[in-house]
């Protein structure tokens, strides 16, 4: 997403585009924490499976520190609109971020500065998806919500099928069960042995972060049967 029309790194375009969307959403009062992933600039697990010759835990870390990179970008950009941001990394970097601290997190939280996640869950083999859950039900969160490029979760691709169908909420095991691109299995796991809702929807249609965050029906909802 940060990548923009550029095939890798950070577009001045669209990190500002989703900084305006932060910065709506954050005007609702609501505490809001946001974690960031580094595929725009670097994919550990693929490079590792591709190369054949790089070692899966060291291109974990290179993604972990991608991810750093990103969070430090947007830290800049949404200080710069105006509105006070920490971020605190899983790999602790003293000269560069806070060390990842619950307390302190929720802390931030309550004294309305957005709180950037960065580092993932600092393990190898766990993916963004899974960092942006454990650290949402650390903090006690009410929701988490995926922002996507796409309008909510599909039976297929849309940007392949133009007969994909978009379900309107789904159950943690039909997601499971069908295969779908909601969250990977672990992360979607966590969610549902926790109950915790998931809501994702398009970033990429202005206003939609400060919507959904209102309460409208946008996108789709992944929660338990009842």
């Amino acid at each position: 997403m940060l990548a923009g029309e550029d095939p890798f790194g950070i577009n001045h375009t669209a990190i500002t585009y989703i900084t305006d969307e932060v910065k709506a959403a954050a005007k609702t009062g609501v505490q809001m924490a946001l974690v960031v992933g580094g595929g725009n600039i670097f994919r550990g697990m693929e490079v590792a499976a591709k190369s054949g010759g790089m070692n899966r835990t060291v291109g974990d870390h290179m993604g972990m520190l991608a991810t750093v990179i990103n969070s430090l970008a947007l830290q800049s950009y949404i200080e710069r609109a105006g509105l006070e941001t920490r971020v605190q990394s899983a790999i602790e970097i003293h000269a560069v971020a806070e060390p990842y601290i619950r307390r302190r997190a929720v802390r931030h939280l309550e004294k309305g500065r957005i709180v950037i996640f960065a580092g993932g869950t600092g393990n190898p083999y766990f993916t963004t998806d899974t960092a942006a859950s454990l650290r949402a039900m650390e903090i006690d969160a009410e929701v988490i919500l995926k922002a996507t490029k796409v309008d909510g979760v599909y039976d297929k691709d849309p940007m392949k099928h133009e007969d994909a169908v978009m379900f309107d909420s789904l159950t943690y095991l039909e997601a499971l069960n069908r295969g779908l691109k909601v969250m990977d299995s672990t992360a979607l796991s966590l969610c549902m042995d926790n109950k915790f809702p998931i809501i994702v929807f398009n970033l990429l249609k202005p206003g939609n972060v400060k919507d959904v965050i209102s309460g409208k029906h946008i996108g789709t909802i992944v929660r338990g049967e009842e």
